[in-house]
């Protein structure tokens, strides 16, 4: 889509109307309707606008983006929802926890938490079409972590318009503390178990995310380069769910365990 047309996108009263409804929902805490039915004239394109709109208010309100997170890596996710690509979303310098720091549930509407392998770059990734050579380059360390992944819209009844408009349905994450180089590390074989006070709740490996989570980082390099938002050094880049998601209630406690990357836990407040 060319830049003018998307400029022209983001004047239209269906992307804006959204762009008030998640906002507001995001502000007081109470899921919305979905958005939908205002998009679907003008398809994805139309959600990445909506998506926009809310990034400037982010950023217009002193939040500074620190990365970004990719959805829709499940072959099994994007045939449900008709679609045959991940999704993005920003991450902003609020978002992040430390590993085994309490994550008060009052930020949250209704969160559900992933397992993933978390990539830093250590260098700008400016090439108009980058390929695997220049990402790997470009990655610094990876890291265990755990998304906590929420929705605006009620019930999470989600399609793909909602979640992209939606900052790709994220809100929280929280990474590990031992950063691992990515030699010698088989990504693709990574086995993942995810567990709820000791208890196994989602297991899965790497090859789950796009058959490599490094596929994932690929993709996401060549679409932000083409919207002129370029991975930068110092950014996180989460890169999809190697399992099943799962809800969580007051008072959670979970640790996910990526082979070769070690622990991190997600403890969640009483109330």
């Amino acid at each position: 889509m060319s830049a003018s047309s998307f400029e022209a996108l983001l004047g239209e009263a269906g992307v804006r109307e959204s762009a008030r409804l998640l906002g507001a929902a995001a502000r007081t805490r109470t899921a919305c309707d979905p958005v939908r039915p205002a998009l679907e004239a003008h398809g994805i394109d139309a959600a990445y606008a909506v998506q926009h709109l809310l990034t400037e208010q982010a950023l217009a309100s002193g939040r500074r983006i620190v990365g970004r997170k990719i959805g829709l890596t499940s072959a099994a996710v994007q045939q449900q929802l008709g679609v045959d690509q991940p999704d993005f979303g920003m991450l902003f310098d609020d978002m992040e926890y430390g590993d085994g720091q309490e994550v008060p549930l009052s930020r949250l509407i209704q969160p559900k938490v992933e397992a993933e392998i978390a990539f830093v770059m250590e260098r700008d990734l400016d090439a108009e079409r980058p390929a695997l050579g220049h990402v790997l380059n470009a990655i610094g360390y990876a890291l265990p972590a755990i998304e906590i992944v929420d929705s605006r819209v009620r019930d999470w009844k989600i399609g793909i318009l909602d979640t992209i408009a939606d900052n790709a349905s994220s809100a929280l994450y929280v990474l590990g503390g031992s950063p691992k180089k990515l030699d010698g590390l088989e990504l693709a074989l990574c086995g993942m178990s995810l567990e709820l006070r000791g208890e196994p709740v989602s297991v899965g490996c790497g090859a789950a995310c796009l058959g490599n989570p490094l596929n994932a980082v690929v993709w996401l390099a060549r679409t932000v380069a083409r919207v002129g938002r370029p991975l930068r050094a110092g950014d996180v880049v989460l890169s999809g769910a190697l399992g099943p998601m799962v809800p969580v209630q007051a008072g959670d406690v979970f640790e996910a365990r990526i082979a070769g990357l070690g622990c991190v836990s997600a403890v969640f407040s009483e109330e």
